[in-house]
């Protein structure tokens, strides 16, 4: 048996953004019309070692596409030297069952929660949107803003984290990649208040921006907060947009954006419009109008990562990266 291995620049190569937003698309039209199997994901604890290692398979049954990501975050890691988080994926040949290929998992997954924003912005966002702001200047934040770039022509962009020196070295290479300027913003306000589009990519526990700051017309990608204690977009914002998520049964397992304006009594589940699998299925519409605020928060499902693998499988094919060896 041999299988593909692929490094992180190998799946860099093999799939640009543009390309990944319409796998994105097609994935989550899949989801959304019960062509595809997710089982739950599987977690592992590791108390020992203040670890967890959580196991994701998912099968496209239009695609006929089949994957598993294996993602580990051990929190006394970065006191050691080591990254917080390692992930792997193993692409399996739905046909055979065989191993196909393995490749690292970290910048795919950075690689596909930003495709999944450029679907949401380009299916969500005003036409003419042209300004950015990012909250979050990591990995997640840096492909963001690629992927908005992807589907929009976007004129400048404002990024606000909380260390200064991040949002600094996010603002030099990002302007330098994509050829925009990117401005740093001393205040969550300032990065706001002139967005078209604004991404949030942050651990935060509470809202990143103020609902005022959040202009009619606005559309938002919020993919940092991934449990229900985690959030980043105010109530008040929540409350006043057309909201669209990823998949209803991990949103209302895990989106605290969501489940604490249901916990507070303020909105209920009737509140979230649709899934993005929907509006690409064309069984729900996406912006009804240009002064509506539209949002769409995301957890995280592994038919992305699936969608994203084996795009990048059959693009190493052709292009011959990455390195076969026999098992």
């Amino acid at each position: 048996m041999r299988i593909r291995v692929l490094s992180a620049d190998d799946v860099r190569r093999a799939l640009p953004m543009r390309e990944a937003v319409e796998a994105m698309k097609r994935a989550f039209a899949q989801l959304s019309t019960g062509q595809a199997e997710v089982p739950l994901r599987v977690p592992v604890h590791v108390p020992r070692h203040n670890g967890l290692t959580l196991f994701m398979p998912a099968y496209l049954a239009a695609d006929d596409r089949m994957a598993v990501k294996i993602v580990s975050v051990f929190n006394d890691n970065p006191a050691r030297g080591l990254p917080l988080i390692h992930a792997l994926v193993v692409v399996v040949d739905a046909e055979t069952g065989q191993p196909a290929a393995v490749m690292e998992g970290g910048y795919l997954t950075a690689l596909r929660t930003g495709a999944a924003s450029g679907a949401a912005t380009d299916l969500l966002a005003r036409l003419d949107a042209s300004t950015v702001a990012v909250f979050g200047a990591g990995v997640q934040g840096r492909t963001q803003l690629e992927a908005v770039c992807a589907v929009r022509q976007i004129r400048q962009a404002w990024v606000y984290d909380v260390d200064p020196d991040r949002a600094r070295r996010y603002a030099e290479e990002m302007g330098a990649r994509l050829g925009i300027p990117v401005h740093i913003a001393s205040t969550p306000a300032e990065a706001a208040r002139p967005a078209d589009v604004i991404c949030t990519a942050t651990t935060s526990s509470v809202p990143v921006f103020g609902d005022a700051h959040v202009r009619p017309g606005t559309h938002i990608n919020a993919v940092g907060a991934y449990t229900p204690e985690m959030r980043e977009v105010p109530t008040e914002t929540v409350l006043r947009a057309r909201v669209v998520i990823d998949h209803r049964t991990a949103s209302l397992a895990e989106a605290g954006d969501l489940l604490i304006p249901i916990r507070e009594g303020r909105m209920t589940e009737e509140h979230i419009w649709a899934e993005l699998g929907e509006i690409v299925a064309g069984r729900k519409a996406g912006r009804l109008s240009p002064d509506e605020v539209t949002l769409f928060k995301s957890v995280g499902v592994a038919v992305q990562d699936v969608a994203a693998a084996a795009a990048v499988l059959e693009a190493a094919r052709r292009q011959n990266l990455g390195v076969e060896v026999s098992l």
